[in-house]
């Protein structure tokens, strides 16, 4: 929680709508994103069922194909008049925007879209931007997405653990053909570990086996050429057509060179780096790692810690991830799991850490999922064992795998019953 809130006051904090009974209906307008199907269902939920909103959902045209699915999903809200779906693209979301009966609105998209709306588009826009005067006065709340760091803390890693955390964090990117806000960025490891380079190698096996994926967001081909162009020794895997981008490995980028593009902006597509800080000792490490995220890595969405069980029991180590827990200023913090599950979970909160202002939104403000209702949250914290057994369906290699348990969790949802799970079990065992 934010600093403050304490376990007495606590629920005080939870369900502001709710217990405030007597508060004045408002209409919001929700921006959907173009990448993962989800998001635009559960933003609505959010804001009917946590904020107490009626809502204009508005899809977006990458995947305006889903609109018909929600309004046949939603449509009781639909006929009762709390939910709205209409389509079209920038001319239609600006009216939307500036209409004066929507009072408040959410976007999931980048922080570009986000500025556009409160400030204008152009020169002028950059001019209200920079003097701090907004053309729009509403509520307005996003997830913008981030350069997501994966903290990787030097252990006694055998084979199998390289193996094994070298799928967890290619996965991480390949999901979704790297087209996820919490996608893996740059992976951050100790320069004096004698098992970095292995567990780089590890990777680029990895990558080398998963299909390249059509890059089917707009501007991806751009935004890769900028990247590879800035490190013309970038690694590809697989080639580069007019549909499809390789998976694309940018190794060894300098920790001091603060304003690289690897750093500062958001790929948006196949594409990762990795640096390697140097430093006394594993504790100070992952100090300088904590040091170089918040202070450097573009956006406060979601981080990664991945540390073996060896290394937490020596104390310094153990205290040095706990600080890094404490201390990253990211919303979601996952240790020894992708911090991006978090998304998926729904119970935790998800969002930007919070405090950015409007001029420097970065990875937005405000949060949505959050089924327990904080007001006040600051992360959520997700941990898990070193390596999970049976490895997890969502694993890049594990296609076959997801093609069968998925669904099943699916109906498990719709129709609960314990005598469910160990069909599920069952397939995420043997696949």
């Amino acid at each position: 929680m934010e600093p403050g809130v304490t376990a007495e006051e606590l629920p005080k904090t939870q369900a502001i709508a709710y217990q405030e009974q007597k508060h004045g209906g408002k209409v919001a307008l929700v921006l959907g994103a173009g990448n993962v199907a989800s998001i635009g269902p559960m933003d609505i939920l959010y804001k009917l069922f946590v904020e107490d909103q009626v809502v204009i959902f508005k899809t977006n045209p990458v995947n305006a194909y889903l609109g018909p699915l929600i309004e046949e999903s939603f449509r009781t809200l639909i006929e009762q008049g709390f939910l709205q779906v209409v389509y079209g693209g920038a001319v239609e979301g600006a009216y939307l925007c500036n209409h004066p009966g929507v009072e408040e609105i959410h976007i999931t998209g980048s922080d570009k879209t986000f500025d556009a709306i409160v400030f204008g588009t152009g020169e002028e826009g950059a001019r209200r931007k920079a003097e701090r005067q907004p053309v729009l006065n509403k509520r307005i709340t996003g997830e913008l997405g981030n350069v997501s760091p994966v903290i990787v803390v030097p252990g006694p890693w055998s084979v199998g653990d390289l193996a094994y955390q070298a799928e967890h964090i290619a996965s991480m990117l390949t999901n979704n053909a790297g087209f996820n806000c919490n996608a893996t960025r740059v992976v951050d490891q100790h320069r004096e570990w004698e098992q970095r380079d292995q567990l780089l190698q590890h990777m680029r096996n990895i990558l080398a086996q998963v299909p390249t994926r059509i890059a089917y967001y707009p501007g991806a081909h751009n935004r890769y050429q900028a990247f590879v162009s800035a490190h013309p020794d970038a690694e590809q895997f697989g080639t580069t057509t007019e549909k499809e981008l390789p998976w694309t490995l940018i190794a060894g980028v300098n920790p001091d060179a603060t304003d690289d593009l690897c750093f500062t902006t958001e790929a948006f597509c196949s594409l990762f780096a990795e640096t390697n800080i140097d430093a006394a000792s594993v504790p100070e490490y992952i100090d300088r790692a904590v040091d170089l995220a918040n202070k450097h890595h573009w956006g406060t969405l979601n981080a990664t810690i991945i540390v073996h069980p060896t290394s937490l029991k020596d104390p310094a180590v153990a205290a040095a991830v706990e600080r890094a827990v404490a201390n990253l200023r990211y919303g979601t913090i996952g240790v020894n799991y992708w911090a991006g599950t978090g998304f998926v979970l729904c119970v935790t909160t998800w969002g930007a850490f919070p405090g950015h202002e409007m001029h420097d939104i970065q990875s937005g403000v405000g949060v949505v999922h959050n089924t327990l209702m904080f007001s006040r949250p600051q992360k959520s914290v997700l941990r898990a064992p070193f390596r999970s057994s049976p490895k997890p369906p969502w694993f890049v290699t594990r296609g076959k795998t997801a093609r069968k348990v998925f669904p099943k969790l699916v109906d498990l949802e719709v129709s609960p019953s314990p005598w469910k799970v160990p069909g599920i079990l069952w397939s995420a065992i043997t696949g």
